[in-house]
């Protein structure tokens, strides 16, 4: 039997990762495992695409005493010297086939699968800088969390990935905290992809949502019709190439320390990994207060409920509730948020110390910036526009104490029923 697999798909995948942030080398690592594992399907060395710096070896480094640490060096020559990214996953080994690349065309130079692992903000560049140099029947998964909103309606990075580069863009999400898979302490995650119907070898299964740049947009406003579909221009993979089902996409990612799941549900993973953070906020809110495990418990039940609502409203056809309330990106995600993670920290801290959220933002986190906070605001200004903001009282809660409208304790009443307000 494995001869007949072999004999029918006469090349391999090669994977490349645009990214090496400390999510992005920790997926690095993840796949270059499986790659070597799975040889008959993956080709076993993965390029990642590193932001080219130079950097000097830490004095408490195991490499202390190479003779690289002698000075700064160039960070691609670090990780493919000494096989570490001492400075955005310090002490983590990495396999000896993550190859670190300076040039993003060059590590995405014959890539059948791209994992896009960067900041959103940097998306735009990325793709601008791949945009006819990649394969053009290639496939992608996006490991970066959120949607991007504006008044106009909400995009998913997978879909804006997959229509600048004219390809399927798939999603990862869920309840994980890079250095702990790192350290490869057991995690799952979920990952949505949905085959497109033009790779006969591999069709779309049976009652599966329709969900990334095979059809986009998929918003459904309220005060005007809906967009008309736009369809990029995707070309079938190939037979020579073994299939990406859900089985083999699995193996790409699926690790003893990391549990996969495999959905079709592209865009309520991606919703998923973005709301959390606004319920983070309130749940950070509540704690801060000291009212204890069940307001907390309250605010994430609201939080699932109108996460799942926002989904159904938005992306109609797309989104089922099961990816909230059954999936690593959707519970188990808002479970890790709203437990210690950097929104929910920084709101209980804005809480107990009676401080604006944006100067413990300043003062905790080094530069970088809160996504709860801009999502709130982005997500309140488009169900503005929709007039739909009081169908979601936990979001427009979150926003209204952002803008000291009102206070954290009045969480209990602006959580009220939008209908008991009108009787």
């Amino acid at each position: 039997m494995a001869g007949k697999s072999l004999a029918a798909h006469s090349r391999k995948h090669k994977v490349a990762v645009i990214g090496s942030g400390n999510w992005g080398t920790t997926i690095a690592k993840v796949i270059a495992e499986n790659t070597k594992e799975h040889g008959d399907i993956f080709e076993p060395e993965v390029h990642m695409w590193v932001f080219e710096e130079e950097y000097s070896i830490p004095k408490d480094s195991k490499h202390a005493s190479s003779e690289l640490a002698s000075g700064k060096q160039k960070l691609t020559h670090l990780i493919n010297s000494l096989h570490e990214n001492f400075k955005y996953l310090p002490g983590i080994a990495l396999p000896h086939n993550v190859v670190a690349t300076p040039d993003i065309a060059e590590a995405a130079k014959g890539a059948t699968i791209l994992i896009f692992n960067l900041p959103h903000q940097f998306i735009a560049r990325a793709c601008q800088n791949l945009q006819g140099k990649i394969v053009p029947y290639a496939r992608g998964i996006s490991c970066i969390k959120g949607v991007e909103v504006s008044d106009e309606g909400c995009e998913l990075f997978s879909d804006s990935i997959g229509q600048k580069l004219g390809i399927y863009c798939g999603a990862l999400s869920g309840a994980n905290i890079a250095n702990e898979i790192a350290l490869e302490k057991f995690s799952e995650t979920t990952v949505a992809y949905d085959p497109p119907a033009m790779d006969s070898q591999n069709p779309t299964p049976q009652g599966s949502p329709k969900s990334s740049s095979t059809d986009l947009p998929k918003l459904v406003f309220e005060d005007k019709p809906a967009p008309t579909k736009q369809k990029s221009h995707i070309q079938p993979l190939p037979s020579e190439f073994p299939p990406l089902h859900h089985k083999n996409m699995k193996k790409l990612f699926h690790r003893p320390y990391f549990h996969v799941r495999m959905v079709s549900d592209v865009a309520g993973v991606s919703l998923g990994g973005a709301l959390k953070n606004i319920v983070a906020l309130a749940a950070g809110f509540v704690d801060g207060l000291g009212w204890g495990d069940n307001a907390k418990a309250a605010v994430m039940r609201v939080g699932i409920m109108e996460s799942v609502r926002f989904g159904k409203t938005f992306f109609a056809d797309s989104v089922r509730t099961e990816t909230f309330t059954e999936e690593s990106c959707g519970v188990a995600d808002l479970i890790t948020s709203c437990s210690g993670g950097r929104n929910f920290r920084c709101a209980k801290m804005s809480v107990q110390e009676g401080k604006p959220i944006a100067e413990i933002e300043e003062r905790e986190l080094n530069g970088q910036k809160l996504q709860g906070t801009s999502t709130a605001y982005e997500v309140h200004s488009f169900l503005v526009k929709q007039g739909m903001e009081r169908d979601f009282p936990l979001f427009t809660a979150v926003w209204s104490i952002l803008e000291d409208k009102n206070r954290p304790e009045d969480i209990p009443h602006l959580l009220e029923p939008a209908t008991a307000e009108k009787e």
